[in-house]
């Protein structure tokens, strides 16, 4: 069916590629796109990196093809509720949209500092959106000094080496025994902190932040073992919560790990069965993957919110059986201290990783994942060119390691990954 009315919640990156979808393959009806921002659709990668070091200003980042779009926008606005019976969003300032289907494209939202009063302080900063971004970006040059980071994942990563850039005393903060040890392991993972330390970042790692104080302003954290930073600036970069609050009573299966799809994109009811007018794509979608045992996954990648809302978008019109199960392989991609980090697969349940091309010591290496004897996922460090031969094996999950015997190879030596164990699904 290409006509009607299809009504998206959300307009960032899934939302905008999900509606050029449809209008690509021929869908002539209405299109209304509701977001909760002001802001047309706008790239997120620039907001912890470029917007920081001035190098670009936060209203430079709006997406191409957004004015070439046939549809109505809804900005400002956030969805408060879903009417299924009566086919329409229920919007915070109690207005109405009614749909023919649905696209739900909500995305993430920054995991806040878990005590209330503690994250109104001022100089407390999440970045998820473009507003955070120009809001941390005026903090940096109103409070100079140091700038405590809790978190070393990637958004915490990149934040530091942007501060660094700037000259910026950063302290990074972290449980974990590495930085990026949940989705790289310690192997890796032990690399980047070695960089980080380098640049000069104080990394602080097996240690909590057990609170932040001060007065009307933040001034220091007290660690979970005794001990405080001075900070006067705090950026808290601790995950995302997927923004499916408001599907609340809706009968979906949703929680804060996201909206439940199968593999066309549908979202399930609360007992599993498909809903024939409600599809999801993006950071909210989480769907079974077919490399991971039709594991249900929810990713944050840039790519994958191209790909799963081109895909929903096909199944939406020509109908779920016109196309197979969503089976991208998850790629990500992240620029810090010098080093071009990329990524296929999922390195989750990993329990071996071997470096294949190059070296740690080289600073340019690619390492490949195993699980049970297959090949799962390939990371490189400014190695770029070694990548795409793994996408491959990955796929049909072939012996790990897939590839040896070349003649610029170190022989494989696999060793654990060092990755958190596997949650429960």
């Amino acid at each position: 069916m290409r006509d009607g009315t299809i009504a998206i919640a959300g307009a960032s990156l899934a939302a905008l590629r999900g509606a050029e979808a449809l209008r690509a393959n021929g869908f002539s009806g209405r299109l209304i796109l509701v977001g909760d921002e002001p802001h047309l659709p706008y790239d997120r990668p620039p907001l912890s990196k470029h917007i920081l070091t001035g190098e670009i200003p936060p209203g430079a980042t709006t997406l191409p093809g957004v004015g070439a779009l046939r549809a109505e926008w809804r900005l400002g606005t956030p969805v408060a509720g879903l009417d299924r019976a009566g086919r329409a969003l229920l919007l915070a300032d109690g207005g109405r949209v009614a749909y023919d289907r649905l696209l739900v494209a909500t995305g993430a939202r920054a995991r806040p500092w878990p005590a209330p009063g503690e994250a109104r302080l001022a100089g407390v900063h999440t970045l998820r959106g473009r507003d955070d971004a120009a809001a941390l970006a005026a903090d940096l040059e109103a409070r100079p000094g140091p700038v405590l980071i809790l978190g070393a994942g990637f958004i915490g990563c990149e934040v530091a080496s942007s501060l660094r850039s700037l000259g910026r005393p950063v302290t990074v903060v972290d449980p974990a025994p590495a930085p990026l040890a949940q989705a790289l392991g310690r192997v890796v993972g032990g690399f980047i902190a070695g960089r980080m330390e380098a640049a000069g970042v104080d990394l602080r790692l097996g240690v909590e932040v057990a609170h932040l104080e001060g007065d009307r302003a933040v001034r220091r954290a007290r660690l979970s073992d005794g001990g405080t930073i001075e900070a006067g600036l705090v950026v808290v970069a601790l995950g995302a919560v997927r923004n499916t609050d408001w599907l609340a009573g809706a009968g979906l299966d949703a929680d804060e790990g996201g909206l439940s799809c199968d593999g066309a994109c549908r979202a399930l009811e609360a007992d599993g069965r498909p809903v024939p007018e409600i599809f999801a794509a993006g950071d909210v979608a989480r769907c079974p993957h077919p490399l991971y045992g039709g594991r249900p996954v929810a990713l944050e990648h840039w790519g994958n919110a191209v790909a799963q809302a081109a895909h929903a978008a096909r199944a939406m019109l020509d109908g779920p059986d016109s196309i197979g199960a969503y089976a991208e392989v998850p790629a990500f991609w992240s620029s810090q201290f010098g080093l071009n980090i990329k990524s296929l697969g999922l390195t989750e349940g990993a329990d071996a990783v071997a470096i294949v091309q190059g070296s740690p010591r080289a600073g340019r290496f690619l390492a490949v994942y195993g699980r049970a004897g297959r090949t799962v996922a390939a990371v490189s460090v400014n190695a770029g060119r070694w990548l795409p031969a793994y996408e491959g094996p990955i796929r049909d999950g072939a012996p790990f390691p897939p590839i040896t015997g070349g003649a610029d190879q170190p022989r494989p030596d696999p060793v654990p990954p060092g990755l958190p164990a596997p949650t429960a699904a």
